[in-house]
């Protein structure tokens, strides 16, 4: 049966490596680093002959990749909205007077 499934499908799941490495520097560095990981296992478990845990660490890295981008994301907007709340809080007590 793994003979059969190898001869189905020739090439590896995709890594997601360059995905991962981009989220990694980024967005978020714990979360991307988890992505990383998986994604470094992909091809080893795919030389390995293990079929099934080639495409769950395929799974995994995208899964943790779209997780670190998407906390990425939802920090900067945060950081964006503190910034124009403190802008705002400090024109309206008169920060800003010259």
């Amino acid at each position: 049966m793994m003979n059969e499934q190898m001869n189905q499908q020739q090439t590896p799941p995709s890594n997601y490596l360059v995905f991962a490495i981009l989220v990694t520097i980024f967005c978020c560095q714990i979360l991307g680093i988890v992505s990383i990981v998986f994604a470094a296992q992909v091809n080893s478990k795919w030389n390995a002959g293990d079929l099934e845990g080639a495409i769950a660490a395929s799974k995994n890295a995208k899964l943790w990749a779209w997780i670190a981008f998407a906390s990425g994301i939802g920090i900067a907007i945060i950081a964006t909205l503190l910034s124009i709340f403190g802008v705002l809080a400090g024109m309206s007590f008169g920060g800003f007077d010259m």
